[in-house]
């Protein structure tokens, strides 16, 4: 069976974990933290997760363990077979990940644990991220989903990269990153509505209290 190691609060884990789920695969979850120790280093190369374990050994980074999933398992395809559309898929999920996911997740600390962020780092993010937005609006075609007809790891890369941009966005900037894009915001909460999403939604609940008390351990 496959495993799957991570905690429910990444939303890098989460992705992974929705694509499973809507393909209906088994898998085990095993709590893993990332970090520097040895017995995580000896399992994800540079201590980030998440990780899928499968029969060979290890497999890590997100990007890498969703195309290995679509490539070897069953289920709904999350990926188009024409090599163009796939491209594109592809190119959103990219485009999503280095212009909105990251400029947004410079300012997590501060947007939800408490951790003040330096203000020339928070205008860098701020225009990062317009300007990421931007970009999404020209490129995603919400049509109903965000590469087309079907849905697709873009999808997953969209649902937990902008729930978080968007947290940022409004606690820190006092934005609404959507709006200017209600097709986009009205995905957004068609995907949050999916059941395997709740699901999902409702396990991160559930592992944020031991989250937040580990962060604060390390403050």
């Amino acid at each position: 069976m496959l495993k799957l190691y991570g905690f429910s609060v990444s939303n890098y884990y989460n992705m992974v974990k929705l694509a499973l789920l809507e393909k209906g695969l088994p898998f085990e979850e095993v709590l893993f933290y990332a970090g520097q120790a040895p017995d995580v280093l000896a399992v994800s190369p540079r201590g980030k997760v998440p990780v899928l374990e499968v029969k060979q050994g290890f497999i890590n980074e997100t990007s890498v363990i969703l195309e290995y999933i679509e490539q070897t398992q069953e289920g709904p395809s999350l990926l188009p077979a024409d090599p163009f559309e796939r491209a594109q898929v592809l190119a959103l999920c990219r485009e999503i990940e280095l212009y909105i996911e990251l400029p947004a997740r410079a300012c997590f600390g501060e947007a939800f644990f408490g951790v003040a962020v330096a203000e020339a780092i928070k205008e860098k993010s701020k225009a990062e991220l317009l300007l990421g937005i931007a970009s999404l609006g020209r490129h995603g075609k919400f049509a109903p989903f965000v590469a087309g007809e079907s849905f697709t790891i873009a999808d997953l890369y969209f649902m937990y990269s902008l729930n978080l941009a968007c947290g940022v966005g409004e606690k820190l900037f006092g934005l609404d990153l959507l709006a200017q894009l209600p097709a986009a915001k009205a995905l957004l909460d068609r995907l949050n509505a999916m059941p395997n999403a709740q699901k999902v939604e409702a396990d991160r609940q559930a592992a944020m209290p031991a989250f937040l008390a580990m962060v604060a351990a390390k403050k």
